[in-house]
């Protein structure tokens, strides 16, 4: 589980780095599909990982605004500020956490019942997938995007005592 954790912060942090030198109207800019424009996305990523880890654990996620983060810098703070909890709970977590249930009473009077791994997966694949729109408008600006290859980035540390 960590291993993709890591992915997304490291592929989240060299989207931070390719956005460096868009103009802040750039970033704002309404686009179409995802949640409307690229500081939002960052926002409602970040937003959702810590928001599911939260209630995992049972505590409250309120809810922040993003009318209070309209620029790259804030939005990255407020990354770094929710970061440390995201970060301690995957470190901590272990195989029995797995089939853990999770219990999430709807607004609309719907019960969901699902297991903690399904959950973790769910916030990690939910980063890919906005990563992946980046990548769009990435190239609707006409630049390259940012690489989603997973291999090369160290993630995983080979064994070297083991022969070919």
């Amino acid at each position: 589980m960590e291993p993709f954790f890591r992915y997304n912060w490291m592929v989240r942090e060299q989207w931070y780095a390719w956005c460096a030198d868009l103009p802040p109207e750039e970033l704002l800019r309404p686009r179409t599909g995802g949640v409307g424009s690229i500081l939002k996305t960052f926002f409602h990523v970040i937003d959702v990982e810590w928001s599911w880890l939260q209630l995992l654990q049972g505590k409250p996620d309120g809810a922040e605004d993003f009318a209070q983060y309209q620029t790259l810098e804030s939005v990255r703070e407020l990354d770094h500020k929710l970061h440390q909890d995201v970060e301690a709970f995957v470190l901590a977590w272990e195989p029995g956490m797995e089939k853990r249930t999770f219990i999430d009473c709807r607004s609309d009077g719907r019960v969901d019942i699902d297991a903690w791994g399904e959950i973790m997966r769910h916030v990690i694949a939910h980063e890919i997938h906005h990563m992946g729109q980046l990548s769009v408008w990435a190239r609707e600006l006409g630049r390259e995007p940012v690489s989603a290859n997973v291999i090369g980035k160290g993630l995983i540390e080979p064994n070297h005592d083991e022969g070919p």
